[in-house]
């Protein structure tokens, strides 16, 4: 079982949880910030906006453009030199339109946030808006997507899945962004990949490391619309049901959402970050991310959540909840 408790602080004076230290143990920081769509789509030209694009553009002339603020980007900047983790995910759709010009835009902003050895990256549907070759502008991030750690794989082309490991904890980065027609938002992993994340759930998990997996589309049925699905979800929580992880992080939802995958060997928490640029007064949706520090105790990983939302009044992100839980360790297939 997966223990949750929920709190409200006390915080300290970066507004960070006040727990006790665990002794010689292993330990890790983690944000996941998702969604911040932090392109500005300036000097656009007709000629880029053919097919699905036009749609998107319109959109976010008439609405993103407004709730997805830039302003709220450079607080969450600022709220991370407070906050100082050791690691930051980044679970896609970092663009709009995926033009290559954002991708460039996107770049900068990454090497604003930190070096590719303390941010990890993958890509969303917004990333793959459109055509078959958007992976070759994707590529810019090559540094923030790319395993660090020697893969034993047959894999895909284009980084996924991807490896990285830290102070105990496997960072396992998959793809799910494939182009989709207009007024959709699917997306897929395909077999390749899926074959190649049971792999390194087995050798991770052989290896004693906590798993957590990094996929933009959540991965449990009825969390988003069905236009905006993860096609072969089934065909994931199958490999999640072989061979255990200990978490998995996703985007896309632009809500925060908390669910479970079901195994035979335990629990596994799903815990979706909403948008960390959005600030929309007519849904009441704004910008939050999420901090998890992990630490190793002698018989299984415990994890504080600490979540961090903007504050228009302050103009500044704020701690807002604590929820902590227990992580047994689910053994590989």
């Amino acid at each position: 079982m997966v223990n949750v408790k929920i709190e409200r602080g006390p915080f300290d004076a970066k507004g960070e949880p006040e727990t006790a230290e665990v002794s010689g143990s292993k330990s890790l920081s983690l944000a996941h910030i998702s969604d911040p769509h932090l392109t500005s789509l300036t000097n656009i030209k007709i000629s880029q906006l053919f097919n699905k694009r036009i749609q998107g553009y319109l959109s976010w002339l008439r609405k993103r453009r407004f709730i997805h603020r830039r302003d709220i980007v450079d607080s969450l900047l600022e709220d991370l030199d407070l906050t100082r983790p050791d690691h930051i995910a980044v679970t896609g759709d970092l663009t709009h339109l995926g033009l290559p010009m954002e991708y460039a835009e996107s770049r900068q902003w990454l090497d604003s946030l930190g070096s590719p050895e303390q941010v990890t990256v993958i890509p969303g549907n917004h990333e793959a808006y459109s055509g078959r070759d958007w992976f070759k502008s994707c590529s810019m991030w090559a540094p923030y997507l790319e395993s660090d750690t020697r893969l034993e794989i047959a894999r895909t082309a284009n980084f996924f899945p991807s490896l990285r490991i830290r102070e105990g904890v496997a960072l396992i980065g998959l793809c799910s962004a494939r182009p989709s027609p207009p007024f959709m938002a699917t997306g897929g992993l395909g077999q390749e990949q899926l074959s190649g994340l049971e792999t390194l759930l087995q050798q991770t998990g052989n290896q004693g490391l906590l798993r957590i997996v990094l996929i933009h589309h959540p991965p449990v049925a009825g969390t988003v619309k069905w236009r905006k699905r993860l096609t072969d979800s089934q065909l994931f929580m199958d490999v999640l049901e072989r061979c255990g992880a200990e978490l998995v992080l996703h985007g896309h939802a632009h809500v925060p959402t908390f669910s479970n995958i079901e195994t035979p060997a335990g629990t596994i928490p799903v815990i979706g970050a909403p948008s960390a640029s959005e600030l929309n007064r007519w849904s009441g949706n704004y910008a939050k991310y999420n901090i998890y520090q992990l630490r190793k105790t002698a018989s299984n990983w415990e994890m504080t959540m600490q979540v961090r939302g903007y504050s228009a009044a302050r103009q500044c992100f704020i701690p807002e909840q604590e929820v902590v839980l227990t992580l047994p360790f689910t053994p590989s297939c």
